[in-house]
């Protein structure tokens, strides 16, 4: 995990909410951010993913529940 990533979560306080993520989520959130040829869009980036991860109902920008539920 990229120290940029790391500093902004435990700042936030958002470890536990990205850990709690599926690990395909924690992947595709960091590759994303990687990809990111400006470092303005990089920063874009990581809010999203901070802003997500605050409200725990969204995963790139498209509704999410929280996984599947037991039946």
């Amino acid at each position: 995990m990229p120290a940029q990533v790391r500093a902004a979560l435990v700042e936030r306080g958002l470890m536990d909410a990205y850990k709690a993520r599926p690990p395909y989520q924690q992947n595709d959130y960091l590759g994303w951010i990687a990809r990111a040829k400006l470092e303005a869009t990089r920063l874009k980036r990581l809010n999203q993913m901070l802003e997500e991860l605050a409200g725990g109902t969204r995963y790139m920008n498209m509704a999410w529940s929280g996984g599947r539920k037991p039946h």
